[in-house]
Order: C-alpha cells, then sequence, then structure tokens
C-alpha cells in the first residue's frame, strides 16, 4: 500500500505542477519551447512512477506486467544484445527498406503524373496491395528473398511505397490552375513547373507520407521478423522470449523499439519544420 499511496501523492504533485506549467504566459520562445519540453516529460514520469507503484503495491505478477524498474534493469544487462538487435531490425532493415519504399513511391508519382494511363492502371492496383495483410507478405518475401534483412527491408518496401506514392499524386495537385497558368504565361517547362511549383506544394503531403512510414517501416520489420530471421532482431526476440516467459525481456525491446521509432518521427518532423517553414501550420506553431 505504500507503493500505492507514494505513487498517487507523485501523480497529484505532477498534475499541479503541469497546471501551473501550461497557465504561464511568457513571450520568451525559449521559456514557452522548455515548458512544451518540460510538460509531456514530467506526464511520461507521472505514468511510469503510476505504473511502478501499481504494479508493486497490488503485487501484479511479473508475467502480467513487470514494474518499469524491472525493464529498466533487463535493457542494463542487456545492452550488447538489444544493440545487436537494434542494428538488424532498424538499421538494416528499417532504414533501408524505408528508404527504398519512400524513393520508389516519390519516381513512380512523378511517372504517373505525365501519364494517365498509368495512373488509371497503377492506382487502384495501389490501393489493392496496401490493404494486403502483413502476415500474408512476410513469409513470401522470406521465401524470395531469404532470412536474413533482406526479405524484411523488403516488407517495408510495400509498406512505405503506396502511402508515398498516394500522398504524392495528391501533393501534385494541390497547385491550383491560376498558380500553373501563371507559370505557364512565363513558358516553364514541365521540369520548371514541377520544380518551382508543384513540389513545394506538394511537400506537405510528401512529408506526411514520411511520417506515417516513419511508424509503418518499423512494424513492418518487427512483424515479418515472426516469420523467418537469423538469431539476432527485435521480433525475433520478442517472439522468442515471449515463449521462454522472460517479459521484461520483450518490455525492454518494446521500450527500445517506442524510443527509436520516436526519434525517427521527431527526426522527420524537424526536417519538414527546416524545409516547410513558408506553409501556414508551421508558422503558426511557431508563433
Amino acid at each position: 500500500m505504500t507503493w500505492i499511496v507514494a505513487a498517487v501523492s507523485f501523480w497529484i504533485c505532477a498534475w499541479v505542477a503541469n497546471e501551473w506549467l501550461v497557465r504561464q504566459d511568457s513571450r520568451s520562445v525559449l521559456a514557452l519551447r522548455g515548458i512544451g519540453l518540460i510538460v509531456p516529460l514530467l506526464f511520461g514520469v507521472t505514468l511510469l512512477v503510476l505504473w511502478e507503484g501499481v504494479t508493486r503495491g497490488f503485487n501484479v505478477p511479473t508475467v502480467l506486467l513487470p514494474p518499469p524498474s524491472m525493464i529498466w534493469e533487463r535493457i542494463t544487462n542487456s545492452v550488447p544484445i538489444l544493440i545487436a538487435d537494434f542494428r538488424q531490425t532498424f538499421l538494416k532493415a528499417v532504414l533501408i527498406g524505408y528508404a527504398l519504399g519512400c524513393g520508389l513511391g516519390f519516381v513512380v508519382a512523378l511517372l504517373i503524373d505525365r501519364s494517365p494511363f498509368l495512373k488509371q492502371g497503377l492506382l487502384p492496383l495501389g490501393n489493392f496491395v496496401s490493404a494486403l495483410p502483413i502476415i500474408g507478405v512476410a513469409p513470401i518475401m522470406v521465401m524470395w528473398f531469404g532470412f536474413d534483412w533482406q526479405s524484411k527491408a523488403a516488407v517495408v518496401v510495400i509498406m512505405t511505397f503506396f502511402p508515398m506514392l498516394v500522398n504524392t499524386i495528391q501533393g501534385l495537385a494541390a497547385s491550383s490552375h491560376i498558380e500553373r497558368d501563371l507559370m505557364r504565361t512565363y513558358a516553364s517547362s514541365w521540369w520548371q513547373t514541377l520544380i518551382k511549383l508543384r513540389l513545394p506544394a506538394a511537400a506537405p503531403f510528401i512529408f506526411n507520407a514520411l511520417k506515417i512510414n516513419s511508424t509503418l517501416a518499423l512494424i513492418g520489420a518487427i512483424v515479418a521478423e515472426f516469420f523467418g530471421t537469423p538469431i539476432v532482431g527485435m521480433g525475433f526476440r520478442i517472439s522468442t522470449e515471449v515463449g521462454r516467459m522472460n517479459v521484461d525481456m520483450v518490455w525492454a525491446e518494446i521500450a527500445v523499439a517506442a524510443l527509436a521509432g520516436s526519434a525517427f518521427y521527431g527526426s522527420v518532423a524537424l526536417i519538414e519544420r527546416a524545409v516547410t517553414f513558408w506553409h501556414p501550420s508551421v508558422r503558426a506553431g511557431q508563433t
């Protein structure tokens, strides 16, 4: 019961602190950014404290839900294993598959924009393929490309290709007829119109696909490892340790995957803010 009282007390204090922070009206941009970082950080720490207090206060079996301290201990004692799994899954399958899938989707979108025939033929096919379940595609990719990271990268390519394709096509159509007519009055070629008008207008759509794919890629690679992989990788470790009832190791892998996915998404979002600084949504967020 002491754990529960301590956790609830910390939660109340953190709630009061967050309420005070969000009500601060500072004119300093640095202060506002600091508050924007402290509030979610304090909220996350509060959830961990509540998790710790509930699991220890009610003696929840660690097989069902281990406390955060136990997960942290497992992380610190398994750093070499976690690094090897991270390298196999994220640095190889996710990043390579993400780059290939997004790059191919972008290039094919440009080709479709030049050809109505491809637009009528590929988009319905893209909607069909994007609806295929991972558990149906992953075993086929394993048979085609083997058990190593190449088959997982192939799954990531399939998952990221069509979101990029559809969003890029929509983005290329975002510029108005008046803007395109103005470019024609300047005798601009298709490439000049694309680079100076249509791609800048499509940038928010493209980055939206990049952010969506940053999470889809990690999910796809981890799930694909359930269907055949060398004795390394996040998905392999999760499926293996669940069978051994080592739930703390499973949560350690989940924590590493969550941190990697959040950092990946945040990196893409920061690049988006730097590239599309002119967009009204970005300017509104900076005021």
